[in-house]
């Protein structure tokens, strides 16, 4: 068997993806992946056309091969774009294996370690009152973990908003970190005393914090046992993870932006964190994350893996499978989907109760309908934009 083609897909069915499928020459056979890169989605599918020339005629079992081929085939290696490109082919290669062996991807990487995997979604609200109403829906529908914000991206610390300087860009928001410093656990002590003990919850400050006032905020929120506190501090401030470690027993999770073994590994073996949130589509596919998980194990590093909308149907069956077999699973987030993605990737992971249960069809189960896909084209779209009140670009 031989890979004859590698097809990308750019689509916008209520938001932006990246899809890819990967053709064999035996026929009806292909795998689907994807590398979906939120407000970069037209660079990933030109990395990914650049690459594929490579594995050509290359047999798509030798999924290990393959993706060490791409890894190693240029003097400038990793970073996001690439590794989000090498994640769809790989994602597309279990794919095909899968559907080859007639079994679930899962069952390839060694069969359930659970049954279900718990999710945590989000609760919202323009004050506290109103984030309490949207958890207590989301308890209601069978979630015993939230997560709690008001608004999104550090809203609490949201003080003006800055229109467009041309179309088709983004508006600009104006961030203060003191309000939200002083907000956000005002919030969880409303949260914890109407909500009770048993509810897990959850707090994303979304890396805007710099080092002192993201200990300060770990420490703060102590009373009310949180689940974990992801991302206080950006990627880059690694070496002061160890004090927001020292200040606080308050669990802390990061690494929806990392994107390999290297950069995961220092996390790990000084122990600063207790869950990574890197996962298959952004950390170079399945066979990566996998072995990520495997290098966090003896550190009692758990999985907590990213799973905004901006990652689609494919990438969260990628996130499943991986999740159903590892040993030290935490947590996956949850999140709906357009419903126009449901039809141009029929077959998504089925949330029952809080808990999404890997598919039992062979491969990933899902598949990607390019002529429903060409209906709804790539729309220009970014990243929010923050600045402080004086005028500088946010840096934290």
């Amino acid at each position: 068997m031989k890979i004859t083609e590698v097809k990308v897909v750019v689509t916008c069915p209520g938001r932006n993806f990246v899809f890819v499928k990967v053709m064999t020459d035996e026929p009806g056979l292909y795998g689907v992946g994807e590398g979906t890169l939120n407000g970069s989605e037209l660079i990933v599918a030109e990395a990914i056309r650049h690459i594929s020339h490579l594995i050509i005629g290359h047999d798509p079992h030798r999924i290990e091969d393959i993706w060490q081929l791409l890894y190693r085939q240029g003097y400038w290696r990793g970073g996001a774009i690439f590794m989000a490109a090498i994640a769809a082919i790989d994602i597309a290669l279990w794919d095909i294996k899968g559907k080859v062996a007639n079994l679930p991807v899962y069952q390839l990487l060694g069969g359930k370690a659970r049954d279900k995997v718990m999710c945590y979604t989000h609760a919202s609200g323009r004050d506290e009152v109103e984030c309490e109403d949207s958890a207590r829906q989301i308890v209601e529908r069978g979630f015993r973990a939230v997560r709690c914000q008001v608004g999104n991206y550090g809203a609490q610390g949201i003080v003006g908003i800055l229109p467009p300087l041309s179309p088709g860009t983004p508006s600009t928001a104006i961030y203060e970190p003191t309000p939200y410093l002083v907000n956000a656990p005002k919030l969880f002590a409303h949260m914890r005393a109407q909500l009770g003990n048993e509810i897990e919850l959850l707090h994303d400050a979304h890396e805007q914090l710099d080092p002192i006032a993201a200990a300060r905020m770990a420490k703060e929120m102590e009373p009310y046992r949180l689940f974990f506190l992801e991302d206080p501090l950006m990627p880059e401030h690694r070496e002061s993870w160890s004090l927001v470690r020292q200040a606080s027993v308050t669990p802390l999770a990061i690494g929806e932006i990392l994107t390999s073994r290297w950069d995961c590994l220092p996390l790990f073996m000084n122990k600063w964190i207790d869950y990574i949130r890197i996962k298959p589509i952004h950390g170079g596919g399945i066979s990566e994350v996998k072995k990520i998980l495997t290098l966090a194990e003896p550190f009692n590093v758990r999985s907590a893996m990213h799973g905004a909308a901006d990652i689609g149907i494919i990438g969260q069956a990628a996130s499943v499978a991986v999740q159903s077999v590892i040993p030290n699973f935490g947590i996956q987030e949850y999140t709906r989907h357009p419903e126009l993605a449901y039809e141009v990737t029929p077959g998504a992971c089925e949330l029952r109760e809080g808990h999404l249960y890997p598919n039992e069809r062979p491969g990933l189960g899902i598949d990607l309908d390019e002529a429903l896909a060409a209906k709804y084209p790539y729309q220009r779209a970014f990243m929010p934009l923050l600045r402080r009140a004086d005028g500088t670009v946010h840096v934290y």
